[in-house]
């Protein structure tokens, strides 16, 4: 006991989503490896769902990295591995988690070692009315880009000048979206289309999400400072005008890179999918030929229709190239993914479906050409840091203007129109991989990937220097 007395001890709570647990999973490594002692706060339901996917000893961690639990405030759904909705699940954590938070640095208090700081994702901000209880630091980690949270941050803006929510459902086919809506600072160019879709139609649980959203970002301001999973030379400009309106700001990212520079070797064996990975595919994958498969992922969130799939499956199939796709049981809307048997027969020589894969493997793998993607963060800033280009189909939340930049901005993707054709899917496929224009798309990709491995550079790398920033706040408070 007496040695961990004086070792700092970060309390790191991700928001209860799969794309938000693994940056946090990787920064509490990167903290580790810096001589901090770690308890990771899952919720109860998430914790089961990780055991069941990696394992019953998955989480029994190391004495200086310890997993913790906290109730999400739901009801047990019917259906033990989907996803939880975004919107309930938002409201319970924030209206029922503080006090289960609080009981719990009480109990890690007096078990284990005195917390010293809380990381807490953005999402799980009611976390700083404990670390004001407790008098101790408290920096949230944003787990996307720092363009969407600019974005977020003009939502009162667009409700105010009534340019949102849209009046009818007639706006969302009648070219309004189009409308170039110029105020979000360092993005001119964007469309209505490309600001994050809660607050385009306000069914009932968007209704919520717009209030929570815009909650979260004003009690965000009282934090001690925001860190990105992004890096200084991507979004310095944005970076910039977020800390003017923020805490201060800084990227430590790609965490990807840094987890793999800097995270000690005993703790490769903690991960955080919430689904089984199937390994088989690195071993396809070794068997294709430099840049030519396009990897397919739509991420852990994204749904479609069935009409949607089938397009995507005719799209791939005409463009001729392999593929590799991860399905997940419940990627179809109302139904089990099932595609159609004539497409099977067509691509079996060439394309491989697995359930779920290691990414970032799978992205460093040399025979991937590209990415077809929904334009999730970390996939985006995997994608970016291993130099390989995207086909964008953003489906909610940050992933539109995540896509926005990723073509306008970085220029290291194309946009797929949300209305998906297979026509235009095999085009795109075969321009980005063989065309004029997915070659230059691939040039900036590979010149982006240089500047991610200079920033996580030691000792002068950008996100090192910020790092080593966040490191001396989070310490601040020791005696």
């Amino acid at each position: 006991m007496g040695s961990h007395q004086e070792k700092p001890h970060a309390l790191c709570i991700p928001a209860p989503a799969q794309g938000h647990i693994n940056p946090m999973l990787k920064f509490a490594k990167i903290l580790h490896s810096k001589g901090f002692l770690i308890t990771f706060v899952n919720t109860e339901f998430n914790h089961q769902r990780l055991l069941r996917s990696r394992g019953p000893d998955a989480l029994s961690g190391l004495p200086s990295f310890r997993f913790e639990t906290i109730p999400d405030g739901l009801p047990l759904p019917q259906n033990l591995d989907a996803t939880q909705e975004v919107s309930s699940l938002s409201k319970s954590v924030d209206e029922t988690c503080l006090g289960p938070f609080k009981s719990l640095i009480n109990k890690v208090n007096d078990s284990y070692s005195p917390v010293t700081c809380i990381v807490a994702d953005m999402l799980m901000v009611f976390t700083l009315d404990a670390a004001r209880e407790f008098n101790i630091p408290e920096i949230l980690l944003w787990t996307s880009g720092a363009g969407s949270l600019l974005c977020y941050d003009q939502y009162p803006d667009l409700l105010e000048t009534g340019l949102m929510p849209l009046k009818d459902s007639s706006f969302l086919t009648n070219g309004y979206l189009d409308t170039i809506y110029d105020c979000i600072p360092m993005m001119s160019g964007m469309r209505l289309k490309d600001v994050p879709p809660f607050i385009r139609m306000l069914y009932p649980g968007d209704e919520y999400m717009v209030h929570f959203l815009c909650s979260v970002l004003k009690r965000a301001k009282s934090a001690s400072a925001i860190v990105f999973n992004t890096f200084h030379e991507l979004e310095h400009d944005i970076m910039d005008t977020l800390s003017s309106k923020f805490p201060p700001c800084y990227g430590i990212g790609p965490l990807n890179l840094l987890e793999n520079k800097i995270a000690n070797e005993s703790l490769a064996s903690i991960k955080s999918n919430l689904w089984k990975e199937e390994p088989e595919c690195v071993k396809w994958l070794d068997s294709k030929s430099p840049s030519s498969v396009i990897y397919v992922n739509f991420g852990s969130v994204t749904v479609m229709t069935s009409q949607q799939m089938v397009e995507f499956c005719w799209g791939l199939a005409k463009s001729n190239y392999p593929f590799l796709w991860i399905i997940r049981p419940d990627l179809v809307i109302g139904d089990t993914a099932v595609l159609p048997s004539d497409f099977l027969v067509d691509t079996k020589e060439r394309g491989l479906l697995v359930s779920w894969c290691p990414q970032e493997q799978v992205l460093q793998h040399p025979s991937i050409g590209g990415f077809l993607t929904h334009s999730g963060w970390n996939s985006t800033i995997e994608s970016i840091s291993n130099g390989v280009p995207m086909l964008c189909w953003p489906f909610f939340a940050d992933q539109q203007p995540n896509c926005w930049l990723s073509c306008n901005k970085w220029g290291v993707a194309m946009e797929i129109d949300s209305d998906v054709k297979c026509d235009e899917i095999r085009k795109l496929v075969i321009e980005l991989m063989n065309g004029e224009r997915g070659d230059a798309i691939r040039k900036n990709a590979i010149d982006w990937k240089n500047k991610a491995e200079e920033a996580c550079a030691f000792p002068s790398g950008s996100s090192m220097v910020n790092l080593e920033k966040i490191i001396h706040l989070l310490q601040t408070s020791l005696p």
